[in-house]
């Protein structure tokens, strides 16, 4: 099973977890990261790594968040690979901790 970034990465996007993989499945949405699940190893790292515990295993998904599984596979195949840790969104300290970000999540569609 893959990881999944969930929601609480939307108007965060904290690129910690970038760093640390090996297999940069990593993808770069406009206020959000997402994880090919294709390419994911479940090496386990990056979900240490996020400040915001935005990464789960597909797993450990609970009944409102296994949707960011199909999210998490749908925009890995459109948005491109992040490798490098960036900084976080300009506002991500105000949106840490926020509940119900999906109405939030910008797809670039």
């Amino acid at each position: 099973m893959a990881f999944v970034v969930t929601e609480k990465c939307i108007r965060c996007k904290f690129t910690d977890c970038v760093e640390v993989c090996p297999v940069d499945c990593f993808h770069e949405g406009p206020n959000m990261l997402a994880i090919d699940p294709d390419e994911c190893i479940d090496c386990t790292l990056c979900e240490a790594e996020c400040p915001v515990q935005a990464i789960k295993s597909a797993e450990d998904l609970n009944d409102h968040e296994k949707q960011f599984r199909e999210l998490n596979a749908k925009y890995a195949k459109k948005w491109p690979t992040i490798t490098e840790m960036q900084e976080p969104m300009e506002d991500a300290d105000q949106w840490k901790g926020v509940e119900n970000k999906l109405q939030y999540l910008e797809t670039g569609e």
